[in-house]
């Protein structure tokens, strides 16, 4: 797992540690970092600025020492790495020693404070809560209903944000927590990440309906931003929950067969005998009263597929129909 060091004007010069460096949402925040001032992770040094202030560290966050070295000398901490998968023996342990390693080296480096990318999959998973009531940030998802569900990913998150809190307070250092609903946007890395297949396969054709379920988005640019406002501002404290809006698949393939006419868009409910399923409501308060702006889902929506197309993982039709980005 790589993990880069980073001196940043955004902190006064100090420098920044964020690991898991490579992936979609740390690949944005490395990027948003150097703008304020192995070959996957190639693209990082390529990042204005990143020759000069990059520094990339091979990481194992179940060696604790492995990651001391990375976080030695740095003035704050963005953890993102954390494995996703389904698999329990991939998932829950490897995501708590690796947040409780890196909370203890950040102890030991005296590090401002450190921001942990934790998930939304922490936070609302309860059978027992109401559809209609909002869900903010006092909501913790059930562990025995994850369990008993075989969610793994919600189950680990969910543990793995306690031991950080736990870890935190045992330890003295100053955490604070970004819960992100599913991430899209623009992809900085070469690879496809799992949450951008969600909305691949309705462009691909290989989804021929769609599911009647809901679904919370966020843009990849606001999550990086949330991790760098909740650095800077010194009032900042507790969790906060990262999400614009939430949509029924129907609304999904909607947006997307409105500004991408030439690809199969499902058209068809998998489900057309029970109600439209009922969306979450998550609130984005904290954030908001913070300053930040949430992009829109559907501009959100919008660059994730001219990403997926300039990156050479979506043909690009050869009759290409107007495609007019979302303002609004």
């Amino acid at each position: 797992m790589p993990a880069a060091d980073l001196s940043s004007d955004s902190g006064n010069g100090q420098t920044i540690c964020v690991t898991g460096a490579g992936g979609f949402i740390a690949s944005w925040m490395v990027k948003l970092l150097l703008l304020k001032d192995d070959p996957k992770n190639g693209h990082l040094k390529e990042l204005e600025g990143g020759a000069e202030r990059l520094t990339l560290h091979k990481v194992d966050l179940l060696d604790l020492q492995s990651v001391k070295a990375a976080i030695n000398g740095c003035d704050g901490v963005f953890h993102t790495a954390s494995p996703v998968t389904d698999n329990p023996e991939e998932m829950v342990e490897p995501a708590v020693n690796g947040a409780k390693n890196v909370i203890i080296a950040a102890a030991e480096a005296k590090v401002r404070r450190v921001v942990f990318t934790s998930s939304i999959g922490a936070v609302y998973m309860d059978p027992t809560r109401n559809i209609d009531v909002v869900v903010d940030e006092s909501c913790w998802s059930d562990l025995e209903f994850c369990k008993n569900t075989k969610n793994w990913y919600c189950y680990g998150k969910a543990v793995a944000e306690q031991a950080a809190w736990d870890e935190a307070k045992e330890k003295g250092v100053d955490l604070v927590v970004v819960n992100p609903v599913l991430v899209l946007g623009p992809l900085l890395q070469p690879t496809i990440n799992a949450s951008t297949i969600h909305i691949l396969k309705y462009l691909t054709g290989s989804a021929k309906t769609y599911t009647n379920a809901t679904q919370a988005y966020v843009d990849v640019r606001d999550v990086a931003l949330a991790h760098i406002l909740l650095y800077e501002n010194p009032t900042a404290s507790g969790r906060y929950l990262c999400a614009e809006t939430s949509l029924h698949r129907g609304e999904l393939v909607e947006i997307l067969a409105k500004y991408f006419p030439e690809y199969p868009v499902p058209t068809k409910c998998s489900d057309e005998k029970n109600p439209r399923a009922k969306p979450y409501i998550f609130s984005k308060q904290k954030l908001k009263d913070l300053g930040l702006e949430f992009t829109p889902v559907s501009q959100c929506l919008y660059d994730t597929v001219k990403s997926l197309q300039e990156k050479g993982h979506l043909p690009v039709p050869t009759k290409e129909q107007d495609s007019t980005a979302v303002k609004s």
